[in-house]
């Protein structure tokens, strides 16, 4: 079982709920349902993807233990745009709004906290479907990276297989793209964890046209 995340924003949540358990591949949630919840991650790992009318998917992105999964359709009270399945053992908890409201309401603090994780899914959402897919490798990498929330000593944790499953390319060109981006200065390296160290420059790369 994965290492558990109580130290985060999002622990109020789970206070004194019961977690439900998913084994890898059972889904969380499907995409076109209502959402009437949202969903905290305990502990393991879960792969949010869109499916097309054909069947194809495009992975969004990867959660692990301390995220939240989605909240974006939660809020603005539309289908769900995107499925989430358990890669690992999970312990999740499922937040609806009068649990949401409590806790506001305890903990005002977390309003800011919560919109900016809304904002950051959003633009995560909005990579994919303006067409993602029609940048280069290397800037579609660029804007995956930026969008990955780092944990408190700076690290984003992912592998090269979930960043090229996310931007849809292959794990050889993710790293040929890393090491270019190592060389300018703008990230390191280690093992399963990417630091960035001059995020401006990425930024900055990522979105120009």
């Amino acid at each position: 079982m994965a290492e558990r995340q109580e130290n985060t924003p999002w622990a109020p949540l789970a206070q004194g709920q019961a977690s439900k358990t998913y084994t890898p591949g059972q889904l969380i949630y499907l995409q076109g349902t209502e959402a009437d919840t949202f969903y905290y991650l305990l502990s393991g790992s879960a792969r949010s993807y869109i499916s097309s009318e054909t069947g194809d998917e495009r992975v969004l992105t990867t959660h692990r233990a301390g995220d939240l999964m989605g909240e974006a359709a939660f809020f603005d009270g539309c289908p769900r745009v995107s499925s989430a399945v358990a890669v690992t053992e999970c312990q999740v908890v499922s937040v609806d709004r009068e649990r949401l409201d409590g806790v506001l309401r305890a903990h005002p603090e977390l309003a800011i906290p919560m919109l900016q994780y809304l904002a950051r899914t959003i633009r995560l959402l909005s990579d994919h479907v303006d067409g993602m897919s029609f940048h280069p490798a290397d800037q579609r990498v660029a804007r995956y990276l930026l969008t990955i929330p780092p944990e408190s000593n700076g690290a984003l944790r992912c592998t090269h297989e979930e960043i090229g499953a996310a931007v849809g390319v292959s794990r050889v060109t993710v790293s040929r793209v890393l090491g270019e981006f190592t060389r300018r200065g703008w990230l390191k390296t280690s093992y399963r964890a990417l630091y960035l160290t001059d995020a401006a420059a990425l930024r900055s790369f990522a979105f120009t046209d």
